[in-house]
């Protein structure tokens, strides 16, 4: 008999650890495993990614922040009816709805998914942010196994109190066939954006949010945009309803002069083809990043990286590309100039993805961890052979 899993997510929005969610839900072995995704808000663009796929999808409608009793027992509810062995939560509060059930579910394990290596967000104004991550660490133990993607990660959770016996590292896996070099995809994007053959196009790719650093970026594009006349550069990503800190990036840009050299796409369904329509690809941010999807992305469609020294970004660019600390523009002006001057002389980028950081490879390490879970417990750390 099939074993049931459950992933829980807030929503399937563009974001990295949905689409990372649902890159694993797709990849796990469907002949040992029924798979249900079960988000409660409804903003699912996502959600298509699911469909002609064996995964079942549930969406818990939950009307506020504040819609707690009413939607905490329509989720309890639904779990009762689908009677999981593993319960996944995904990012902090699905973590802690998820370890709130076991006293209903005491057959069912809990697993909290870790995304971050570093949950509190100084520029985050939400009060509830700091109490929540407390009781977080608090109930750290509870939980059955934590998965961190990041190694940097699981060191900053540590920190925190987090049981070292049950806290494991399983990278992310980057879906290469999706992600792969696509001179088509790429000649229409860049078509739409009106970049010609002699421009550079030069990308960062991420929310709008204080984490992503976009000033650091943006200052890097206006020392480089006085050097060479051919460069273009793109901020790709929803600003997540935060619409003062979007214009507030906007004067910065508009300040530092590059005025039309630069364009906000907005959020994207079709970034493989972004990925590919880029010349370098930067990731600059300050903090808080676990494993930088987009830089997997990027690497997988054969696209350099340029990546501040956060998470474990440098641990996934290897020797491949260019690392600088964060927060240091000239530096990382320096650094995307270098990979212009190498002009995709890199060798196969690609291959670092193909060899270490695939869905195969997240899908195995993530089976076996899960059917250890169910057939010995937890009594002793769960070792997995991992990149080092």
């Amino acid at each position: 008999m099939k074993k049931k899993l459950v992933f829980l997510i807030s929503d399937l929005a563009y974001g990295g650890a949905q689409r990372q969610l649902l890159a694993l839900a797709k990849a796990i072995n469907q002949k040992i495993f029924e798979v249900h995704v079960l988000y409660y808000y409804t903003d699912a663009p996502l959600a298509k990614d699911l469909q002609d796929s064996q995964v079942t999808l549930h969406c818990i409608t939950k009307k506020g922040r504040w819609d707690l009793i009413g939607f905490y027992w329509r989720l309890l509810r639904s779990l009762q009816r689908i009677r999981p062995d593993i319960l996944h939560g995904y990012l902090s509060i699905p973590n802690l709805f998820a370890i709130s059930f076991k006293p209903f579910l005491p057959r069912t394990k809990i697993i909290w998914g870790i995304r971050d290596s570093n949950n509190l967000d100084t520029h985050n104004n939400d009060w509830l942010v700091f109490p929540l991550s407390l009781l977080e660490n608090f109930v750290s133990r509870v939980p059955d196994l934590i998965i961190a993607n990041s190694h940097a990660g699981k060191k900053y959770h540590l920190s925190q109190g987090f049981p070292a016996n049950k806290t494991i590292v399983i990278p992310n896996g980057i879906d290469i066939k999706r992600f792969q070099p696509d001179p088509v995809g790429r000649f229409k994007v860049r078509q739409e954006w009106g970049i010609s053959p002699e421009n550079i196009a030069i990308g960062l790719i991420g929310r709008i949010n204080p984490m992503k650093d976009h000033p650091n970026f943006l200052q890097a594009a206006a020392i480089l945009a006085k050097q060479r006349k051919n460069l273009r550069f793109f901020c790709i990503g929803t600003n997540e309803g935060n619409t003062s800190y979007q214009q507030k990036m906007c004067r910065l840009s508009d300040e530092l002069g590059l005025g039309d050299k630069l364009v906000w796409t907005g959020g994207r369904s079709d970034i493989p083809a972004v990925c590919n329509a880029l010349d370098i690809v930067v990731s600059a941010s300050a903090y808080g990043e676990g494993f930088g999807n987009v830089i997997g992305e990027a690497m997988a469609c054969n696209t350099p990286c340029v990546v501040t020294d956060v998470g474990d970004s440098a641990w996934i660019v290897g020797d491949l590309g260019k690392v600088v600390p964060p927060q240091d523009s000239p530096a990382l002006a320096q650094a995307i100039e270098e990979l212009i001057i190498a002009n995709g002389t890199t060798p196969n980028i690609r291959h670092r993805i193909v060899e270490h950081f695939s869905c195969t490879q997240l899908a195995a390490a993530s089976t076996k961890t899960f059917l250890q879970l169910l057939e010995a417990g937890l009594q002793t750390t769960i070792n997995l052979k991992l990149l080092s």
